[in-house]
């Protein structure tokens, strides 16, 4: 894929903080989500320690990572099972975070093994056939999330007016992003996204003046909440560290002794298994975009650990266990820029903007079906990129087709593996998710079908497209 900016390079300041701004409001949203779903679980979290422990733990994947993988660490919903099933059974604040430990440490171990047996295993394991897919599933799996905050904004309420808004956010990307000026192209996400909340703004104003609920899309309730009783906490204000709301609430809980942490563990440590299918089809995906092999350089084994004690980090300060986003690398493939240097940049203004309460209100104001326009073009574009990748493969070869086959109906048709009963949520003790049982059948149908042939011609294709110039007679 063609980059304005390398891994290494570095945007001019003005350039660069625009990028960073990109990539924040790109994550931010989910970021927020799961703690004010955790909060509505029976553990308060506050939204903006998150945004602090997203920063410090991409901090800390960059530098595990040597600036080679450009990517921001976000709040992962693979944990929001594992978090209900703490916080029912009692262990409060500190359940979670010694359970993401035991997440942190599957990592630790795996990573420490790769170190030792190499990685090459990793791109035998997954290739093209298998990679392929499972990226595009990625993209797929997350749809949902998309449409469904602009059909509901996020509520239970189908609206036509929220998918207009969602529509008209979308197709405002699209513009900046092929038809726009060259500061559009660059930032289509900004310009989108701040078109999409004007025109939310708009309609939501007219709602309130006629009275008409429908065109109330925009919520002013985090400025109420920041402004109604302004103090210095309105302007400025120290985030709930989840650290300290342990300390403080340690006699609150359930205690925590041999018993709890062996629940724990094993509440959370088959999660992390999980996890690591999505944590290397991101980074495949990753590969492909930035035209280098992440799997072998940094490897594998420090890009987990950064991924593992990151999420660690995260919950420390800010409730939530971290994950790649694919928001994040869409990103850094429609902008064209994977400097990791504008990752930190974004890494560091969470962190600071973590304490200032009027940013946090916007944030949390942006409504769902804006983001969910916004989303349309970020998740779609890393199914895309999984497509990318399954072009490179002969489907004439049956060994190459029913692997793929088999991942895609797996994956969409939603098949999942429980095993267990977990007394705390009433559900299974462990779930596989619906992208892990893809892989692992389309893993055991290569087996069976033996190793197909890639198509040569067609990946060069694809990998060149962006670098095809015309002759002066083709013009």
């Amino acid at each position: 894929m063609k980059l304005i900016y390398d891994v290494y390079d570095k945007p001019s300041k003005k350039e660069n903080i625009l990028f960073a701004f990109q990539q924040m409001i790109a994550i931010m949203a989910a970021t927020l989500l799961v703690p004010i779903i955790m909060t509505g679980n029976g553990l308060p979290s506050d939204p903006a320690a998150a945004l602090f422990g997203a920063g410090l733990g991409t901090l800390f994947y960059i530098f595990v990572t040597k600036k080679k993988s450009p990517v921001f660490l976000g709040s992962t919903f693979t944990f929001l099972g594992a978090y209900a099933a703490s916080i029912g059974a009692g262990y409060g604040y500190w359940g979670v975070i010694i359970g993401v430990g035991f997440a942190a440490l599957v990592y630790v171990i795996v990573a420490l093994v790769i170190k030792v047996a190499g990685s090459g295993w990793i791109n035998k394991l997954l290739p093209a056939a298998i990679a392929g897919p499972i990226v595009a599933l990625i993209g797929l799996s997350l749809s949902s999330t998309a449409t469904g905050w602009m059909s509901t904004n996020g509520g239970d309420t189908y609206s036509l007016i929220t998918i207009a808004v969602g529509l008209f956010t979308f197709l405002a990307i699209v513009y900046c992003s092929v038809r726009g000026n060259s500061s559009m192209k660059m930032f289509p996400f900004i310009y989108g996204i701040g078109a999409g909340y004007i025109l939310a703004m708009i309609l939501t104003l007219i709602g309130r003046a006629t009275g008409a609920q429908a065109l109330q899309i925009l919520s002013f309730q985090p400025f109420i909440d920041a402004f109604g009783n302004f103090s210095i906490k309105s302007i400025v204000d120290i985030p709930g560290f989840y650290i300290i709301n342990a300390f403080k609430t340690s006699g609150q809980y359930a205690k925590i002794d041999g018993a709890a942490i062996v629940n724990l563990a094993l509440i959370y440590a088959p999660i992390a298994v999980v996890e690591l299918a999505q944590h290397t089809g991101d980074h495949k995906n990753l590969s492909n975009i930035i035209n280098h092999d992440l799997i072998t350089d940094p490897g594998l084994d420090k890009t987990l650990i950064g991924d593992g004690i990151g999420s660690l980090i995260g919950t420390v300060f800010g409730s939530c266990a971290n994950t790649t986003y694919g928001e994040s690398m869409a990103c850094v493939a429609i902008t064209g820029n994977a400097s990791t240097h504008t990752i930190s940049t974004a890494s560091i203004g969470c962190m600071i903007l973590a304490f200032f309460t009027p940013f946090v209100a916007v944030i949390e104001s942006i409504p769902k079906c804006v983001m969910g326009g916004a989303c349309v073009a970020l998740y779609g574009f890393i199914a895309v990129s999984g497509l990318q990748l399954v072009a490179k493969v002969d489907l004439g070869d049956n060994r190459n087709l029913y692997p793929v086959a088999a991942i895609l109906v797996c994956g969409i048709g939603g098949l999942s593996f429980s095993f267990g009963h977990n007394s705390a949520t009433g559900g299974s003790l462990i779930t596989l998710t619906s992208l892990a049982a893809a892989m692992i059948v389309g893993i055991i149908t290569r087996k069976i079908t033996g190793e197909g042939h890639e198509n040569e011609s067609i990946g060069k294709m694809v990998d060149t497209m962006g670098d095809v110039e015309l002759t002066e007679d083709e013009k």
